[in-house]
């Protein structure tokens, strides 16, 4: 896993220039900023948004384990806790934005507290949006194995916003890739983490501008290629370059097919 020192000068910088994180940040920038010019999008930009959030969190709750259909949540038939906590995360991205440069543990703290709601009750409700004390377990729904104590997840959650408030110059894809891979390497909140870690790739990628509107669904993606997505974090948590590089590389390629997803999804608008 990515050792973040807020001491190091701009270390996600360096894992930019990892060999072919460059090209792949290119290959998934074009795609997206593809499916930004699509024409559909000049009146029909919230409808795709929605189908873009809705398919996403869907994508990223039976990533978590919930057995359901994308036509069982667009019924709203559906009460697994990971699924409704998924949608209330995807609903308030927008309003988390402006906050998250300046403020990411308030955020991530407010994107756990709306992905784990319904998972905790009674004297336990005191757990959302808090990190894991010492003896609280941490579900683990992709086999990553033991996660780090407690006080190893306080130092690098402080450490990883403190990198996150200074800005990097590393493109958007590499900062939400390793915001993406810290955060389910930490498992800081023992239920929820996967929901809230995706959750924070999209909203750097929405903060950083490559996808202000929230068109693409990295979830989706992330679903699509689930035996990579799991050997990718597996890579990131060895914390070799190596590893690194395939997490990000994998990442890159889930958000320009979350794109070419909601790319079809403006074709499908301009037929009718």
């Amino acid at each position: 896993m990515v050792r973040v020192n807020a001491a190091t000068t701009d270390p996600l910088a360096r894992i930019a220039e990892l060999s072919g994180v460059g090209e792949a940040v290119d290959e998934a920038r074009t795609v997206v900023d593809k499916l930004l010019g699509h024409r559909v999008l000049r009146r029909r930009s919230a409808d795709v948004s929605l189908e873009s959030a809705l398919r996403g969190a869907h994508a990223s709750a039976v990533l978590d384990g919930a057995d359901v259909s994308l036509e069982q949540v667009r019924a709203g038939e559906v009460e697994d806790a990971r699924v409704k906590g998924a949608l209330r995360v995807s609903g308030e991205l927008g309003q988390l934005v402006e906050t998250w440069p300046k403020a990411p543990r308030q955020v991530l703290a407010r994107l756990h507290t709306l992905a784990a709601a319904d998972a905790f009750a009674g004297d336990v409700a005191d757990r959302l949006g808090r990190p894991r004390a010492v003896g609280e377990t941490a579900q683990d729904p992709m086999g990553l194995g033991a996660p780090p104590s407690p006080v190893e997840v306080e130092a690098r959650l402080e450490a990883l916003g403190a990198l996150l408030e200074r800005r990097s110059s590393a493109p958007a894809l590499v900062v939400s890739a390793v915001v993406h891979g810290e955060l389910m390497a930490l498992r800081p909140f023992g239920w929820g983490d996967g929901l809230v870690a995706r959750a924070a790739e999209r909203l750097v990628l929405i903060e950083r501008g490559l996808d202000p509107k929230s068109l693409a669904a990295p979830e989706l993606g992330h679903e699509q290629r689930r035996e990579g997505y799991a050997e990718g974090l597996r890579g990131y948590l060895t914390g070799t370059p190596e590893g690194v590089r395939a997490w990000v590389l994998h990442c890159c390629a889930a958000v320009a097919d979350g794109a070419r997803d909601s790319l079809a999804t403006c074709e499908a608008l301009k037929r009718g």
